[in-house]
């Protein structure tokens, strides 16, 4: 799917390894963009903290976050609705 501007929709989840409440976020994720037709991305800010550190230091504190087009969309919980409007636009 792609935006306004012609881009393709980014949808990516933050997580780390032990979150439980990542493993449900992604598969709310997972289906939320399958009816978008965006396949969404998950990065462990623990593991890429050696080549971005800020992303961890920003973002680690607030796991799950969902990044929509590398903008903080969500955190904590998936926001299901305001995620399905938002990839409408």
């Amino acid at each position: 799917m792609t935006d306004r501007d012609g881009g393709e929709r980014r949808v990516t989840l933050l997580t780390r390894a032990g979150c439980g409440a990542c493993v449900g976020a992604w598969a709310e994720l997972v289906a939320v963009c399958d009816e978008f037709g965006v396949v969404p991305d998950q990065v462990d800010v623990d593991e890429v903290a050696a080549v971005e550190p800020d992303l961890r230091a920003e973002f680690g504190d607030r796991l799950p976050v969902v990044l929509l087009d590398g903008k903080e969309h969500s955190y904590w919980d998936v926001d299901v609705e305001r995620l399905r409007t938002d990839l409408r636009k």
